[in-house]
């Protein structure tokens, strides 16, 4: 395997309370990022589509598409702890989008929630999902780095 792509996705050794925590961080903040927005965008694509910020000039369908492919798939991924690494970063992207784009200028009470799962995602991308993950199951091995 690639040396840069076993790095995002091989695990970290950490202590037993800190893998738990790391569960933990996992689960909560990415299953209501999953359920709350990422389905609730599914559930009304053709709502939201016409109105969706065009973030990147491509349509505002094709904006919002990525985005539920970050908020719920992404998410989904990360709450089973697979590809973890790689799961944050779409996510840590729109988080990005929302805080620097949508909500440029605004009071920070504006965007103080995409900025919270946005610090989420961050240490999750540096951590990695720990023990209690599908990312240690696959790619983990006795020789785990300590990084």
């Amino acid at each position: 395997m690639n040396k840069r792509l076993h790095y995002l996705i091989r695990p970290m050794a950490h202590g037993r309370y800190a893998d738990v925590g790391l569960l933990l961080l996992r689960f909560g903040p990415a299953t209501i990022m999953a359920k709350v927005h990422g389905w609730g965008k599914v559930m009304h694509f053709s709502e939201y589509s016409p109105d969706f910020y065009n973030f990147l000039g491509l349509g505002s369908a094709f904006s919002l598409g990525l985005v539920v492919f970050a908020e719920l798939i992404c998410a989904i991924l990360i709450v089973l702890g697979f590809f973890t690494r790689l799961a944050t970063m779409p996510l840590i992207i729109a988080m990005l989008v929302i805080i620097l784009d949508v909500n440029a200028g605004k009071p920070i009470y504006n965007y103080e929630t995409p900025l919270l799962f946005m610090m989420i995602f961050v240490v999750l991308m540096i951590t990695g999902a720990g023990k209690y993950s599908l990312d240690y199951k696959f790619f983990g091995n006795k020789n785990v780095s300590q990084a």
